[in-house]
């Protein structure tokens, strides 16, 4: 059976489907399981029908609570909204630079990579763990003929961090990550995207994230600083995240065939 992975809509531009990869046992993730998107704010009513037909059943938003309430998202029928906001309201939860952490564990230094250096402190920062932890458990419990999908304004930086997570989770190589993080730059317009006040930090950051194209190395603030922080996804999906062995092995065998 064939499979798309960009899924067309009236509104979102970068909505797609992350089934199909293949891991480092030769196994794919499953089709019509995982979701990425950019905003669902624009969602038209022929959109809000093919979400409802593809039974995507859990949204998860991972906007700011500025951006949640500045273009709420369209909802379509049976579908269950969940606020995951990666970045704290308060922007000094956001820093996420445990100097002791970073030496001990020797973690990469992103150099002048704008990008990269976010990412690794949104992955050191326990307000995203906590956030990235409630993801997991909204797929782990996902019923088996149901769908997810995950988003944040432009769909590169927060939905490929978290993209990166789950790909990692599941055996994906990082030049794949890669790869599947970078279609954004061919999907999204970002000369039209949204720009927020200067007053509010969050925005004004998102803003100026949401204006550069993603480039590879950038990535690499996700899956290099897990694999010199914890050795390895495992032990970071059960230290910094709280779940069990068991609940890895679950995650996995419900989406890899």
């Amino acid at each position: 059976m064939e499979h798309d992975r960009i899924v067309a809509l009236d509104g979102p531009l970068n909505f797609r489907d992350i089934g199909g990869y293949k891991n480092n046992k030769g196994q794919h993730i499953k089709w019509n399981k995982i979701y990425r998107s950019d905003s669902l704010s624009s969602l038209s009513k022929g959109d809000e029908q093919k979400l409802a037909d593809r039974r995507i059943v859990v949204d998860i938003d991972l906007r700011s609570t500025y951006e949640q309430n500045a273009a709420p998202d369209k909802q379509w029928p049976g579908v269950r909204y969940v606020d995951a906001h990666i970045y704290s309201d308060n922007p000094k939860e956001n820093k996420g630079d445990n100097k002791l952490f970073r030496f001990i564990h020797h973690i990469p230094d992103m150099g002048d990579n704008f990008l990269g250096k976010i990412y690794q402190q949104v992955l050191l920062n326990s307000h995203s763990q906590e956030e990235f932890a409630k993801i997991f458990a909204e797929l782990i419990e996902l019923p088996e003929d149901d769908a997810l999908v995950y988003h944040c304004s432009a769909g590169k930086d927060r939905t490929g961090m978290t993209s990166a997570l789950i790909l990692t989770a599941l055996g994906v190589d990082d030049d794949t990550i890669a790869q599947d993080y970078l279609l954004t730059n061919e999907l999204y317009d970002f000369a039209v995207s949204k720009q927020y006040p200067d007053e509010n930090q969050i925005a004004k950051l998102v803003s100026k994230m949401n204006l550069t194209k993603g480039e590879g190395p950038a990535i690499r603030g996700i899956t290099e600083t897990i694999r010199k922080g914890w050795g390895s996804f495992d032990n970071f999906f059960k230290r910094e995240l709280g779940f069990s062995q068991k609940d890895l092995d679950r995650f996995r065998k419900m989406y890899l065939e």
